[in-house]
């Protein structure tokens, strides 16, 4: 039989304290507490049912936590909202609404102060405007330098915002151009950034102002016309990555540069996507399951152990899911 110094090349450590940083599969005797120890990760890594928006819609904004998120505006043309609702981790309250509604736009920010801009309005005309969020209301800000649907992540004196899908007049009977510009948000108005590597729209995006992640989407006219690319930014410029498992448009991502979620989204057709991915700073892995409903358009926020999904343009679009992600554990080893 083999031993524990034959399976991981070192004997049993004896310490007074559990290590800081331990290994898969380190085991250790606590000379402190008498007891033997081992680490392993519990993979929870599954989404379960939250409670439903009051107002059902999407092509949303989401900002926040998992038991501290926003929802904002969204809808299909020409019946977009204004409806804000806060989320506490098991129930929607509404709350006081947006001065205009709009679909596929940006937003970033926490539950208590968020930005939302660009967009399609009603009209169907696309949107330059800026809208902010103090916790109570919102106030109409400075505009987007361009007309169109767009991204942003961080917070709402420090984001950045990339460009997705834009015309010169804001008509989407005019030409439609994929730029993959990029500009940071200082609470007031907006700074020209360093472009990103691949122009598309309905992207997915994480982490903040200094250090994101931009992931999928879908740039007309290349090939593959659905991304899977991923690139990733520190704050001067974007280097590309590790393309996802699935590509994929219209997604929703929640995390960080180094710890992201992605999920959801569709072909830019009828097939809609359930499929979550994890990202580790370096490539992606596909979760075994996925949302319980696959749908596109939907908002996300929160953490990669900790996430949020809501809304949707597959009923029932008030639907609302709650992401539990790997969680460490020290497990005691109990021996005779």
């Amino acid at each position: 039989m083999a031993n524990y110094t034959g399976i991981q090349g070192q004997n049993i450590l004896i310490v007074s304290s559990d290590p800081a940083n331990p290994t898969e599969g380190q085991i250790w005797y606590n000379s402190t507490s008498n007891l033997l120890k081992g680490y392993a990760n519990v993979i929870v890594n599954a989404w379960a049912s939250g409670g439903n928006m009051n107002t059902g819609r999407e092509s949303l904004g989401g900002t926040g936590t998992q038991t501290a998120a926003l929802a904002f505006a969204g809808g299909t043309v020409p019946t977009y909202s204004t409806a804000t609702e806060s989320y506490n981790g098991s129930s929607w309250t509404s709350l006081n609404p947006v001065n205009t509604g709009r679909g596929i736009f940006g937003s970033a920010g926490t539950q208590g102060a968020s930005f939302m801009f660009g967009g399609q309005l009603p009209s169907t005309n696309q949107s330059q405007a800026t809208e902010n969020w103090n916790g109570t209301s919102w106030s109409n800000g400075n505009n987007y330098p361009v007309f169109g649907y767009h991204r942003a992540t961080g917070t709402q004196t420090a984001a950045i915002t990339i460009i997705g899908q834009t015309s010169p007049d804001g008509n989407p009977g005019s030409p439609q151009v994929f730029p993959a510009g990029a500009n940071t948000y200082n609470g007031t108005s907006y700074t020209s950034s360093a472009s990103y590597n691949t122009g598309r729209r309905f992207g997915g995006i994480a982490g903040i102002q200094t250090a994101a992640l931009a992931f999928g989407g879908q740039a007309p006219g290349s090939s593959p016309d659905i991304s899977a690319a991923t690139e990733s930014w520190n704050g001067t410029s974007w280097t590309t990555l590790s393309n996802l498992n699935q590509n994929r448009t219209a997604l929703a991502g929640a995390g960080l540069q180094t710890a992201a979620l992605a999920f959801g989204g569709n072909n830019d057709g009828p097939t809609q996507y359930s499929n979550t991915e994890l990202w580790n700073g370096t490539s992606w892995t596909a979760n075994p399951t996925g949302l319980a409903t696959a749908r596109s358009f939907l908002a996300g926020a929160g953490t990669q152990t900790a996430g949020i999904a809501f809304g949707g343009n597959v009923s029932p679009k008030a639907q609302t899911e709650e992401w539990t992600g790997q969680a460490i554990q020290v497990r005691t080893i109990t021996t005779s």
